[in-house]
């Protein structure tokens, strides 16, 4: 804050190299996510709108959040820093965009035809326990909460740190519904995984 009291915004500009190299990232990303989608199995029951939006409200408003240009009055302080500018931070951040997207692709791969983007019972749908979810139930979840916690750190905003909380508030909504319609499906089996597996970090949480 200057004389005056006006607020600095201390913003990451939109042709820095760290803010172009976080949007090819999640662009690509977004790009093979979109591509995969074609060719999965036919659903054999879907949420209803009310239990969609319970998860997909929030997470479009994180989007929208990450992404969107200079802030309107009232809410100025999301694009206060929390971490000062350091070319360290932006390595870090990078150092877990990546492997987290990485290991939500993986974990794409290994679900295969079973993948759908809302909570959904496939045709013939099959209980995967290989690949990355031996260490975690929900591993696309863990992956894409690790992006956007290594994007956090490259923005250095507060706004990335609520963009994270708001996923992962989404994401924990939507496992507690996929888990309840999964122990219907595959009874026992998926309760004795759930016993053994942790949601989305290997034995914590």
């Amino acid at each position: 804050m200057h004389a005056g009291g006006i607020v600095r915004v201390e913003t990451v500009a939109v042709s820095s190299p760290w803010t172009i190299a976080v949007a090819a990232i999640w662009l690509a990303w977004l790009l093979y996510w979109s591509v995969g989608a074609l060719g999965n199995k036919r659903a054999a029951r879907v949420d209803s709108l009310g239990g969609m939006l319970v998860y997909r409200v929030p997470l479009v408003l994180a989007v929208i959040l990450l992404f969107m240009g200079p802030p309107g009055a009232g809410v100025v302080w999301l694009w206060l820093r929390f971490l000062p500018p350091s070319a360290a931070w932006h390595w870090l951040g990078l150092a877990l965009l990546l492997p987290g997207l990485g290991f939500a692709c993986w974990a794409r791969v290994t679900l295969g035809r079973n993948w759908s983007a809302t909570v959904q019972l496939k045709q013939d749908h099959e209980l995967v326990v290989a690949g990355p979810y031996r260490w975690v139930r929900h591993p696309i979840y863990t992956g894409i909460l690790l992006g956007l916690l290594g994007t956090a750190l490259v923005f250095g905003q507060w706004r990335g740190l609520l963009v994270l909380a708001l996923a992962a508030v989404a994401f924990w909504f939507k496992l507690r519904h996929e888990e309840a319609w999964m122990r219907e499906r595959f009874g026992s089996r998926y309760v004795d995984y759930m016993r053994t597996t942790r949601a989305l970090i290997p034995g914590l949480l």
